[in-house]
């Protein structure tokens, strides 16, 4: 009986071109209803449906990489690019960038350490990658904004979410993480080994594929809604239907899986181990590659179906494979207790249910197929002295494919060591790294080069077989988010203790330079007539904490000298001399400060952390003094400057130093000594300082803001594409948690400046979904300040 149109996927048809495996597929946008394949032989190709409406066209090859492309995804169309970009990514540690009509690349990305085996193309031109380097890194046109670092292994998958600013990816740790604003938001935990596939269903779920043989239905909340089981060996790509939940996998057991309301419901066997991937086009035909190196389309269409000759061409040619039982895709064979021919006389239970059968003492493996009521041949199976095919970078070391994975024992009774190795490496620098890496003695060099030798001269190794096990040898490899909660301390003032002073309780005025001053809100009012000028950003000049009362800071300072321990006791002349140096970096006098007040004051910060706070707020008072600025910026001593406010920014440490700490480091912006050291050290203090969000202390989360504000208006003079996009994570991530309005206008006055005359930082906000997050500030009623510097900045988003 024929089946009806829509129930059972046939070959369409068998495109040959790539001269090795094909490692990547993607639908493309152009030529209409075609796709992108690539491959280990180092090219990339774009094919177009033709005329008949049975086969493709290749229109052309790329060439770009030096080593094997092996993966793939389409840039959409933008009014530069209107048909869209090509992305290839490979074992040469770059991402090339091709039009639809150019066999070269536009331009190379550089930037990861090892292959690039997964690419996800979001809105706003970005593109995300992953590698395994174990970092996953967000782009934008032709410049690396982020890097994701977070997992302990290779990254195999990426995938860019709907919802704007997030990020999948999947690991050979085993773990798939959720980023937000280049930061990590949740580890899924579940699959059992490396990560290899990740497809979005909708906003709130995804599914992944891994080593385990299983595919996961995931919420973004991070539960795990379904196991989904059918494939016997490792999955390798997953694949979404258009308009639904339905998908398809392909793995090692040399299948292609059709999954239809959560159940396999047709697999389709090939004439290849390892069905490398898969892609689904819009009118619902499966694009497959594999390791033969042939692209195969299936169709559920009858008018796109193979000829009758083409299908018994598939089907002659999958009956001629060869099966290696090694790989236990069949289960346990034992040759001596099969059936014989007539065994086949009875119909299968389900589509894709197997049954081996011995003929003439050779071993065969049959399909059920529901669609047509018979058992298809998918093969001979071998013994495993018969298997001659050397399959392409199976073995998985570290998370890592390599041709092959020998097992070497040094002596009888000692630990047996891996040794990955590619074709394509030097035997003598292998082995030579290989003795480096495991502290074994250098003589066994040629010997090590030549097993290496002898044991890779083409033929298959069985050393092989037993590498199918998790390579991840050696417990404490997994690491889970390791995110613990944030402690948040009760919104009390912290800073009791006897006396009066307070650091930082008076306002947080900020002098006014001339003129109508938005930090101070002098001067500010406006009649509602008047049309509101842009006088928030971008701002040129550091935003300081300029407010002091210097005999209270140094009465504290003397009460708390009363009760340190000895070793930390000042003396009457080095509490002169603070004292001295106080007045000469708060102008009360017009001396310039000794390097004998800063040894003192050094001596102070360097107080146990209960008793600090008042050294350290001189320290902050001091450090605007380019004197004092020059002194503790400058090449020489600024290594221990900066690890001491680091330690200070530890939010289990207190607050009263955690302010302290963040205004000294917002006051070094005065000098250039200062402004150079904030820019170079960039990358550690941000990281360090974004800690101190958690707590509730709206004081700290102003000075917070104020040191990306003044990080902001250092980056709008430079274009340092790297340091913008961390400054707007860190914007993006603060103004989630933050509720002071005074923190949050500072945060929009910094988004303002880093955005303004620079069309990427537009794209790069927008991508991060930076706009919905600050629509809400702007129907603030008081400070009307808020509002509109807010409105500005949507003016530019």
């Amino acid at each position: 009986a024929m089946a009806g149109e829509g129930s059972t996927f046939r070959l369409r048809c068998s495109l040959l071109g790539h001269g090795q495996d094909v490692r990547g597929l993607t639908r493309g946008l152009f030529p209409e209803g075609g796709f992108v394949s690539v491959s280990r032989d180092r090219t990339a190709r774009l094919w177009a449906p033709d005329g008949l409406n049975r086969g493709f066209t290749e229109m052309h090859c790329m060439s770009g990489h030096s080593n094997f492309v092996s993966c793939v995804c389409i840039i959409p169309p933008s009014d530069l690019y209107p048909r869209g970009l090509i992305a290839t990514g490979g074992n040469d540690h770059n991402i090339c960038i091709f039009t639809v009509d150019n066999p070269a690349p536009l331009y190379v990305l550089k930037g990861h350490k090892n292959t690039v085996c997964s690419l996800s193309s979001g809105k706003f031109g970005t593109l995300l990658s992953g590698s395994w380097d174990t970092t996953a890194k967000v782009w934008l046109n032709d410049r690396c904004m982020m890097t994701l670092q977070g997992h302990t292994a290779a990254i195999w998958a990426v995938k860019i979410l709907p919802e704007q600013g997030l990020m999948l990816t999947g690991s050979a740790d085993k773990t798939i993480k959720l980023w937000k604003a280049g930061r990590c938001e949740r580890t899924f935990t579940g699959h059992e080994d490396c990560v290899r596939g990740l497809a979005i269903l909708s906003e709130t779920e995804f599914l992944s594929c891994a080593n385990d043989a299983s595919v996961r239905r995931w919420q973004i909340s991070g539960e795990c809604l379904q196991v989904y089981y059918g494939h016997t060996n490792y999955i390798y790509s997953i694949s979404v239907f258009p308009r639904c939940k339905d998908f398809v996998t392909t793995g090692e057991d040399r299948s292609l899986r059709i999954w239809k309301q959560g159940e396999c419901a047709q697999t389709i066997r090939l004439p290849a181990q390892s069905v490398w991937c898969c892609c689904v086009l819009d009118n619902g035909d499966i694009v497959v590659g594999a390791s033969d190196g042939i692209i195969r389309v299936f169709t559920e269409s009858l008018e796109r179906t193979a000829s009758a000759e083409e299908i018994q061409a598939f089907e002659n040619e999958l009956a001629q494979a060869s099966i290696d039982p090694k790989t236990g895709d069949l289960g346990d064979i034992n040759a001596d207790d099969l059936p014989g021919r007539e065994h086949l006389k009875d119909p299968g239970m389900r589509d894709g249910q197997t049954r081996l059968i011995k003929d003439n003492g050779k071993v065969e493996a049959y399909q059920w197929s529901v669609s047509e009521g018979r058992w298809i041949k998918i093969g001979d199976v071998v013994g495993s002295s018969g298997a001659t095919q050397q399959t392409s970078g199976k073995v998985l070391f570290e998370g890592k494919e390599y041709d092959y994975v020998f097992t070497i024992d040094v002596n009888e009774n000692g630990p047996s060591y891996k040794l990955p190795y590619n074709i394509t490496d030097d035997p003598w620098l292998t082995a030579y790294n290989f003795l480096q890496k495991n502290d074994l003695n250098p003589m066994f060099l040629d010997q090590v080069a030549k097993f290496i030798m002898d044991n890779t001269k083409g033929q298959t190794l069985l050393s092989t077989s037993n590498q199918f096990s998790d390579p991840f040898t050696g417990a404490g490899r997994y690491v889970p988010g390791s995110s613990s909660g944030s402690s948040t301390i009760p919104g009390a003032d912290p800073y009791t203790g006897a006396g009066r002073y307070v650091p930082g309780s008076a306002s947080n005025a900020v002098t006014p330079v001339g003129g109508v001053d938005p930090f101070t809100g002098m001067g500010a009012y406006q009649s509602a007539t008047a049309k509101v000028e842009n006088i928030y950003f971008p701002k040129k000049d550091a935003v300081t904490f300029d407010q002091a009362n210097p005999t209270q800071i140094l009465g504290k300072l003397k009460e708390l000298n009363g009760s340190a321990a000895e070793e930390h006791k000042l003396t009457e002349d080095d509490l002169i001399i603070l004292e001295k140096l106080l007045s000469a970096t708060c102008n009360t006098s017009a001396e310039t400060p000794t390097a004998q007040q800063l040894q003192t004051l050094w001596r102070a910060v360097n107080w146990p952390e209960d008793i600090v706070f008042p050294a350290l707020d001189i320290l902050r008072l001091s450090v605007r003094h380019p004197t004092v600025n020059e002194n503790f910026c400058s090449e020489k001593e600024h290594v221990q400057f900066i690890v001491l406010l680091l330690k200070f920014l530890n939010p289990k440490g207190k607050q009263a130093n955690q302010l302290l700490a963040l205004r000294a480091l917002c006051n070094c912006f005065v000098s250039h000594a200062g402004q150079k050291l904030m820019m170079e050290q960039r990358d550690e203090i941000m990281t360090q300082a974004i800690e101190t969000k958690s707590g509730s202390n709206k004081n700290i989360h102003i000075a917070l803001a104020t040191l990306t504000l003044n990080y902001a208006v250092c980056l709008h003079k430079v274009n340092n594409v790297e340091g913008k996009a961390q400054c707007l994570s860190v914007i993006s991530t603060v103004m989630e948690v933050v509720q002071d309005l005074e923190a949050i206008f500072r945060l929009l006055v910094a988004l303002g400046t880093l955005i303004s005359d620079d069309t990427n930082a537009v794209q790069l906000a927008k991508s991060l979904g930076v706009d919905s997050q600050i629509k809400k500030y702007a129907s603030v009623s008081e400070p009307a300040k808020v509002k509109e510097c807010c409105r500005f900045v949507l003016s530019l988003l």
